[in-house]
């Protein structure tokens, strides 16, 4: 345990307190949309702004980008839950259509090839923006960068079908939180690769109550009024 921590050595105590914050109001925004709640907006919004200054100052751009595009979709859902919403708090759940099932796969390849685009010209970006004495090309690239493209289309499919409350949204974030636990682990960031391991958990346990919620409300529906 002493090894792990020991990887915070070092690093500015703000930074840690901050990643700490971050992490919390991840955890609450989690569980808020496992409630089919409108908070998990607000709340996101908090973590995910904290999180764009952290990637940022440690210059992980494509870390950053999904937690840019993370606070620009959660203004996008608090919109439309809010639109949606009978109570100004809770939604209607569905499944996704035909529809949705092609916008979902373009978006997830959109948003690798964005990221991929990023990563491409990394050296110049870290370079201050200039090009002297770099080269670009793919010989530049590592693991991280290939599983963070992937994430990132994971997660932005994920995050677009939480703004449109289809349920198959939590599919998408067991497999990319899955996938971000070692990753951050890697990375360094011990506390967010902790929170993608109770993000998992909820996920699952999030996809069965939606599940419920989603059969109930069919059943309600189907019965006819006297």
């Amino acid at each position: 345990m002493t090894d792990l921590f020991a990887q915070y050595q070092g690093v500015e105590t703000h930074l840690v307190v901050l990643e700490i914050i971050g992490v919390f109001f991840g955890f609450l925004s989690v569980w808020f949309a496992k409630k089919g709640n409108i908070w998990v907006y607000p709340t996101g919004i908090i973590s995910t702004v904290l999180f764009v200054y952290l990637l940022w100052h440690y210059v992980l751009w494509g870390d950053m980008l999904i937690n840019a595009y993370y606070t620009v979709m959660s203004v996008y859902g608090w919109v439309l839950w809010a639109k949606h919403s009978q109570d100004s708090v809770h939604v209607e759940i569905s499944q996704m259509s035909a529809s949705d099932t092609k916008t979902t796969l373009w978006l997830a390849l959109l948003s690798w090839l964005f990221v991929m685009f990023v990563y491409y010209f990394k050296p110049y970006i870290n370079n201050d923006f200039s090009m002297e004495g770099i080269t670009l090309g793919l010989a530049h690239f590592i693991w991280t960068d290939w599983v963070d493209a992937t994430t990132t289309a994971i997660f932005l499919v994920g995050m677009w079908l939480m703004a449109r409350r289809k349920i198959e949204n939590w599919l998408f974030w067991i497999v990319g939180d899955a996938i971000s636990i070692p990753l951050y682990t890697y990375k360094g960031f011990l506390f967010t690769a902790l929170q993608y391991a109770i993000f998992t958990l909820i996920a699952v346990l999030a996809y069965i109550e939606w599940k419920k919620i989603l059969y109930n409300s069919r059943a309600s529906a189907s019965v006819s009024p006297l």
